[in-house]
């Protein structure tokens, strides 16, 4: 599979514009990098890095941005401000008429949709900005240089105009670049933090915190999930249809056996990545509220608790349900089956069609809702078994990794065989 994955790679960067795509991606991958490194103005990075490294949810966050949150640089939010904007316009789609009829209008919908998302990123941004900065002056007052109104006020601009920046780069990657630009923008952040992962492993061992068998269950724990990741990713099932033969003028259509491939994981990544940052919003939200009740209702659902977990793994099986329903319609498939004289042998078209559909999708669902939900929050249990502290490269970005990188792979893989059938035919 590794040498077919490389082959494919070499045969991509032969055709100029996948080529261009590729190292366009690559050039938004640096820029991203280098704005890791660039410092919010008057914070010093040194306290920011202790408040982070307390064990708060933001250590989770820290892998999401590449690091960019633990140096407090121009991308600390990362984008996440997105993420939640874009959940709540999906959320509206559903309850507000006018946006499910813009939903409907095809790509100049899409546009109006993707304008207030944007909208909703830069105000969600400020809000959390600001959140932020309260944390971060209640917290630790010694980490701002110079207190002060101006002082706050060019934190925040900072850290939204960095987030904003952050979803045009993303953008830029979805429309230039080999799409997806979003979840490759989390998936470089996750992957850059692995060398760092990799030096706090080897300093628990130089100190005697864990031991060689440790390391040896985290990764034998470690390859049989990224397994079970790719299983589940791939794992469809295969409902067949026949279409009936008819007669057009002189020739004959029709007759053959297809099938329609229904994923057991349909969401992809999306539910996690999702859940993973309307958690951390009530977080944000509570740096407004210095009330005590707010403060015990905040520790109460800690990172790391069990009722943060609790939450987090029915918000992934939500999500999944809720995004798999938005991706595949059964009655829009049952009518587009009957329109073009198809059936599933045993079912009958129409109603009965998307009924059958709609349990196997249900099942379906389940099957991958919960093993999103069990390896989200896999990290106690890892950390209790292997006695190693802070596993925050845990079930979360394990997932976000190895998902993202199977549909970046097969959209690489699609563009190929799009442009060797055009070279077929030509």
């Amino acid at each position: 599979m590794a040498v077919a994955m490389l082959g494919a790679v070499r045969h991509a960067f032969k055709l100029e514009d996948l080529r261009r795509r590729i190292l366009f991606t690559f050039a938004m991958f640096l820029v991203y990098r280098l704005g890791v490194h660039i410092p919010v103005p008057g914070l010093n990075p040194r306290v920011i890095e202790d408040l982070i490294k307390s064990g708060t949810i933001f250590g989770l966050l820290d892998i999401f941005s590449g690091g960019a949150l633990r140096y407090f640089s121009i991308f600390a939010m990362s984008i996440t401000p997105y993420i939640n904007a874009s959940i709540i316009m999906q959320l509206l789609t559903i309850v507000v008429p006018k946006i499910e009829q813009w939903a409907k209008e095809g790509e100049e919908g899409r546009k109006k949709i993707t304008q207030w998302t944007r909208y909703g990123t830069v105000i969600l941004g400020l809000i959390q900005a600001v959140g932020m900065t309260f944390f971060i002056e209640r917290n630790r007052p010694d980490a701002v240089l110079h207190p002060g109104f101006w002082s706050d006020f060019v934190i925040v601009v900072s850290l939204t105009a960095g987030t904003t920046f952050l979803m045009w780069i993303g953008e830029q990657i979805t429309e230039h670049g080999i799409g997806n630009g979003i979840s490759l923008l989390i998936f470089a952040g996750i992957v850059s933090r692995l060398p760092a992962g990799f030096g706090t492993m080897l300093q628990y061992l130089q100190g005697g915190v864990i031991n060689v068998v440790n390391v040896g269950i985290l990764a034998v724990i470690g390859v049989l999930v990224i397994a079970g990741v790719v299983v589940v990713q791939q794992g469809q099932r295969r409902i067949p249809v026949q279409y009936a033969k008819r007669v057009v003028g002189r020739r004959m259509y029709g007759g053959r056996s297809t099938h329609i491939p229904i994923r057991v994981n349909t969401a992809g990544v999306i539910p996690v990545i999702f859940a993973a940052s309307l958690l951390a919003l009530p977080q944000t939200i509570g740096q407004f509220l210095p009330y005590h009740w707010v403060q015990s209702a905040m520790a109460f659902f800690r990172f790391g608790g069990f009722w943060y977990e609790f939450v987090y793994f029915w918000l992934i099986v939500a999500f999944t349900f809720f995004y798999t329903a938005i991706v595949f319609n059964p009655m829009d498939v049952s009518d587009n089956i009957r329109k073009y004289g198809g059936f599933i042998p045993g079912i009958r078209p129409g109603r009965p069609t998307a009924e059958y559909l709609q349990k196997v999708l249900l099942r379906i669902t389940l099957l991958g809702a919960v093993f999103l939900g069990l390896v989200a929050v896999l990290p106690p249990i890892v950390g209790a078994a292997t006695g190693i502290p802070n596993i925050y490269f845990g079930g979360t970005a394990l997932l976000i990794v190895v998902g993202v990188a199977l549909e970046t792979m097969m959209q690489i893989e699609s563009q190929l065989l799009m442009r060797q059938y055009q070279g077929f035919l030509k």
